[in-house]
């Protein structure tokens, strides 16, 4: 692993947890995002 070293600093089971819950945040951000601005994402997902 190129960046091993970072668990010497923070505990895997803080980390891992709080970079998977960002991941998963912006993720709904952006989806969220996306159905907002755009008027062809809800229509596809209706099936038009």
């Amino acid at each position: 692993m190129n960046q091993g070293r970072i668990w010497c600093v923070v505990n895997p089971t803080v980390g891992l947890p709080l970079f998977l819950g960002s991941v998963a945040a912006i993720s709904l951000i952006v989806h969220y995002m996306v159905l907002s601005n755009t008027t062809w994402m809800a229509a596809f997902f209706q099936g038009g």
